[in-house]
């Protein structure tokens, strides 16, 4: 009994802990600018001395968060390319990476273990290693300094590939017959049977998608020069520290769809991770 009661009390201070940034957050967000300028003062003279902090403020303001969404335009810009750019990255995803798992997880074809082992090796490769090929390849196309410079190597990230094929693994192989048996052709078995049995791995790999590209910051800083195109993810550290209010606030917006798809698509997501752990 006793041990059930450490363990319960160290999960609940690993959670506590994990938990902290996100109340900094919430509770900076509805700091007055006075209050946070004390607490924040010795981070502003240069590191010397400790910051305190409140968990709750004195005298709670929505200050910071009507300056954000009712006199900053640019922050709705910004919102809009974030948006923009995950709403066409997770369609294309879903239009290239759903037929090309199909493929490799019903099919036989010649070379099919080779072609999945190349998609395995880019999908461990980070994006230091071919940001140098990715920017060549878009030069030569003529989309850099666009958002199609970000969007089109993510759509064809091998990643929501290789987890969208573990679901459709997870198909027997029989029902697949049984319906070519019936009289039932290719894009049939696909839409009617494949899709809505592999529900899960597919939800789980946008949901994932989401969450990634929704706080991407190395492709749109390599490949976007013109600020105007900036997703959201990059604005935040725009945000000078006399505004330290202001970042507070913008980064609690910033956090809300994150968490709401995540809320969303959890127990897909749980599948999806249960499914892609499966062997073959």
């Amino acid at each position: 009994m006793a041990r059930r009661g450490f363990f319960c009390l160290l999960l609940t201070g690993s959670v506590l802990l994990m938990c902290a940034p996100v109340f900094l957050l919430l509770s900076g967000s509805i700091m007055s600018s006075q209050e946070l300028s004390v607490y924040l003062q010795p981070l502003f003279q240069g590191g010397e001395g400790y910051i305190s902090w409140r968990a709750l403020p004195f005298y709670p303001t929505l200050e910071h968060y009507r300056s954000l969404l009712l006199y900053t335009p640019q922050f709705f810009t910004v919102f809009w390319n974030s948006a923009r750019l995950v709403t066409i990255i997770l369609a294309g995803q879903l239009l290239v990476g759903v037929p090309a798992a199909w493929g490799f997880a019903v099919y036989r074809f010649r070379g099919k273990k080779l072609f999945f082992t190349i998609y395995i090796v880019l999908m461990l490769l980070p994006f230091q290693v071919t940001m140098l090929s990715q920017y060549l390849v878009l030069c030569r196309v003529g989309v850099m300094n666009t958002h199609w410079a970000v969007i089109l190597p993510a759509v064809f990230s091998t990643f929501p590939v290789f987890l969208i094929y573990r679901g459709f693994c997870t198909i027997p192989s029989g029902l697949l017959e049984a319906g070519r048996i019936d009289g039932a052709g290719e894009w049939r078995l696909f839409w009617q049977i494949g899709l809505p049995l592999a529900s899960g791995g597919i939800l789980s790999a946008m949901v994932l998608g989401f969450l990634e590209y929704w706080n991407m910051i190395e492709q749109p800083l390599a490949f976007l020069k013109d600020k105007s195109l900036w997703p959201l993810s990059l604005y935040l550290p725009e945000i000078s520290q006399n505004r330290a209010g202001f970042a507070f606030a913008a980064s609690v917006v910033t956090l809300v769809p994150s968490v709401f798809v995540f809320l969303l698509g959890q127990d897909y997501l749980e599948q999806g991770i249960v499914a892609s752990a499966l062997k073959e």
